[in-house]
């Protein structure tokens, strides 16, 4: 470890040498990845130096000990002692820093909900896990903004985008990518009988300009009049904005917006943003073994969450965290459930199991 320890203490040096070079500020791609990676050894170095001087603390002590006797050495000993438990914590702080970060770590989330399985009422729990998040974001301090919204006929969602916006929604919200599950009694259904239904959520972080290159030739770019609810310039003009691109055949369509410019522009945020995690997924896959997507199927045996409104319970099936209380839980107090996920996520690490 500590050979890495150095390895990386002289990286450290050389990326802030790097810095302080003026020629470096013309690209902007190499500035961000610098700075990066700055950010991310200047925790390491500081958690390093401050094991260093632990040990060397520790050291001193232990050769008091030796010159030592009677009361003084009693005293020494008790120094040396708390010197050790400091040391111990120290040598576990610098364990966590050395952690490989994750790539998207203080960017920007696009996430994604889609009804799935349950007809209309998949819709409506599509809504659900809407309202549930932005709440969360809310809460966190975090800022939002809608990017486009399919309005079901009964009000849900068949499938909303939206951006959000914090130096931490990444770390925070990663994790809830995948099938969510509802069991309850639908507003659709006469009989009072509880259905499951299911909705997907694809969380996604935001590309910046310069991490994805789009080449226009490769866009396939339609326009078309908006459909559903919203004003009469809405529905009345060609302010709708399909974009294929041809190499992948990923399609992003775009119509909340009066202006076809604007509903351009984001389809092509959320284009980038599928383009980064493709890439990222690649990658990933070259160094592991393939995972699959976080949307899977859709359907209702897979799952990484069940709501179940009957018993007010909330289950995380990938940790096995079962609480009951879902009203508060869709009212954006989200907090219990993503610090449990991190923090398995954390042990997992530390025990060797997962790499970011």
């Amino acid at each position: 470890m500590f050979d890495r320890l150095n390895e990386l203490t002289k990286e450290y040096e050389s990326v802030a040498k790097e810095l302080s070079d003026p020629s470096v500020y013309s690209d902007q791609r190499r500035l961000r990845d610098l700075s990066r990676r700055h950010k991310e050894l200047e925790a390491i170095v500081t958690a390093y130096k401050a094991f260093q001087m632990g040990q060397s603390d520790v050291d001193t002590l232990k050769e008091m000990i030796a010159e030592s006797s009677g009361e003084d050495r009693e005293l020494v000993r008790d120094e040396l002692n708390e010197a050790e438990e400091k040391l111990e914590e120290l040598k576990k702080n610098l364990e966590i820093a050395l952690i490989p970060k994750d790539e998207n770590d203080g960017r920007n989330v696009i996430v994604e909900i889609r009804g799935a399985e349950g007809g209309e009422e998949a819709n409506l729990f599509a809504k659900d896990l809407f309202d549930m998040y932005v709440r969360y974001a809310d809460r966190q301090g975090w800022k939002w903004e809608l990017l486009g919204s399919d309005i079901s006929e009964r009000g849900g969602f068949s499938d909303v985008t939206f951006l959000v916006k914090g130096a931490d929604a990444w770390r925070k919200l990663k994790h809830e990518g995948g099938p969510h599950r509802v069991q309850r009694v639908p507003v659709t259904e006469s009989q009072g009988r509880v259905h499951t239904s299911s909705a997907t959520v694809t969380i996604l972080p935001e590309a910046e300009e310069v991490d994805v290159q789009i080449d226009p030739g490769d866009l396939k770019i339609d326009v078309y009049r908006s459909t559903g609810p919203g004003g009469q310039s809405v529905n009345t003009t060609d302010s709708a904005v399909r974009i294929t691109h041809l190499p992948t055949g990923l399609v992003v369509a775009m119509q909340d917006e009066k202006s076809q410019i604007q509903n351009r522009a984001k389809a092509l945020q959320v284009l980038r943003a599928r383009l980064l995690k493709m890439e990222q997924d690649r990658q990933s896959a070259e160094l592991s073994s393939a995972r699959k997507s976080q949307i899977g199927g859709g359907g209702r045996s897979e799952k990484i969450r069940t709501y179940n409104f009957k018993e007010n319970r909330v289950t995380d099936h990938r940790i096995g965290l079962t609480l009951y209380h879902l009203d508060r839980i869709l009212l954006g107090e989200l907090e219990e459930i993503t610090e449990a996920l991190l923090m398995d996520e954390r042990t997992r690490q530390l025990e060797g199991q997962e790499d970011i």
